[in-house]
């Protein structure tokens, strides 16, 4: 089974209502921008199609060319969300985790996370960049912890699903790394992101477990929440005229995606980070993964690379 406690991540996701509630908005804005968007554009393809005698045509085109305008912006923004939103809102999870006060220092909540992953990463660049690194090296990881081979004749079907499993249960990985950054205060954010790859690494098969797990849970629930909005959307791109009318699953999906990174997947973080803290807990890097990941991952090196120069500054 798991080794989390469910009602713990409950409690550390209870104790960041602020953020959660910053979250709804900020992902229910996305999502509105998404209906506005997509039925806004529909309505204008269905106007100009009517003058050529094919709105209906139009307003299917006019939807698409809608979502992807507003898919392109959401694009744009994610530098933005990393570092004033979610960064910060595991800043707060971090404090709650280790039993600080969130109020010591008269700030708010939002404020008091924000100061930490400043003072943490001076720039969102910074952050973001850390993070696309991360996310390089954790395909590694996935390719080594991850992978599941079949020698079973006719099952091999099986094990391409059991490793789609894994690799979707690896989403928040970067997250928990990052928690583990701004835990260790450490004044080289990229040597202390190596490290915690690497303590990644070698406890790959019981974060993978706990992952996969959390991964199953979430999907679920998603997909509850998915057939829950399903009829309120139809019935809100029914106003809009002719073909539009298929974007309601879409904007169903996107809506039950803006509920998933909004609420679950902060709970997911919560409960990771327990494994991930306790597992690693009087741990060193094994010098042994960190060559196995500098041979099979280029961004590995790129970190370390940056690590060396992070720490020749400090010094």
């Amino acid at each position: 089974m798991w080794d989390f406690s469910i009602g713990r991540a409950i409690g550390i996701l209870a104790g960041t209502l602020p953020f959660i509630a910053l979250r709804i908005v900020i992902y229910f804005t996305i999502t509105l921008a998404y209906v506005l968007g997509t039925g806004g554009s529909a309505g204008i393809g269905y106007g100009v199609g009517t003058v050529f005698g094919s709105g209906e045509d139009y307003a299917v085109w006019g939807g698409i060319i809608g979502f992807g305008l507003v898919s392109f912006a959401v694009y744009w923004i994610r530098e933005w969300l990393l570092y004033m939103v979610k960064a910060a809102h595991i800043a707060v999870m971090v404090e709650l985790y280790e039993g600080r006060s969130l109020m010591a220092d008269g700030k708010g909540q939002i404020a008091h996370g924000r100061a930490v992953v400043e003072a943490r990463f001076a720039e969102a660049n910074l952050l973001f960049v850390l993070d696309q690194l991360i996310k390089g090296v954790i395909r590694a990881i996935t390719g080594i912890v991850g992978g599941i081979g079949m020698v079973i004749p006719g099952l091999d079907g099986v094990a391409r699903f059991i490793n789609t499993v894994i690799r979707l249960s690896l989403t928040y990985v970067d997250e928990i790394i990052l928690a583990h950054n701004i835990r260790s205060s450490s004044d080289n954010p990229w040597e202390t992101g190596r490290q915690g790859l690497v303590l990644y690494a070698q406890n790959g098969g019981r974060m993978v477990k706990n992952a996969v797990w959390l991964a199953i849970f979430l999907w679920l629930l998603t997909a509850v929440i998915f057939v829950l909005l399903i009829g309120p959307a139809l019935g809100l791109v029914y106003v809009f005229p002719g073909a539009a009318s298929g974007f309601g699953i879409a904007i169903a999906v996107v809506g039950a995606l803006a509920l998933k990174a909004a609420v679950l997947e902060p709970f997911a973080i919560a409960a990771l980070m327990q494994v991930y803290f306790q597992t690693i807990e009087g741990q060193q890097p094994d010098p042994t993964w960190d060559a196995k990941l500098a041979s099979m991952s280029r961004k590995f090196q790129d970190l370390k690379d940056r690590a060396l120069t992070g720490a020749s500054r400090a010094a």
